[in-house]
């Protein structure tokens, strides 16, 4: 399963949000946009996967907590059943940062999907 998966499954059951949220912002160049994975009436949750291309998250997090006045939060979907480097990484930036975790196994999902 991809990241996008996930999302569409456990933004609303989980946090109660809306998947695939736009929004501007001003920067000194110009104007540009994000979208930010799932975002609740409080919170905005950055999701990825326990793989390389989830490091960013913290930042993406944040950032999306800067433009909607949110509180950040990160939600790694492990889906090799440890903690890897990566999920290690992320959970340790995150402590220092001060941006809430959380890790789910990707296990939890099976059956939820459509379609299945």
């Amino acid at each position: 399963m991809n990241e996008a998966y996930y999302i569409t499954l456990l933004c609303g059951a989980l946090f109660g949000g809306t998947p695939e949220t736009v929004h501007g912002f001003s920067y000194p160049g110009g104007a540009a946009s994000i979208r930010v994975d799932c975002e609740g009436k409080n919170r905005v949750v950055e999701f990825g996967l326990d793989k390389r291309s989830s490091l960013d998250s913290i930042q993406q997090a944040m950032f999306a907590a800067d433009v909607t006045g949110k509180e950040a939060v990160v939600v790694l979907i492990d889906t090799d059943g440890k903690m890897g480097r990566y999920e290690w990484r992320i959970a340790r930036a995150a402590n220092a940062a001060g941006v809430p975790i959380r890790i789910i196994p990707a296990a939890l999902t099976d059956g939820l999907g459509t379609g299945g």
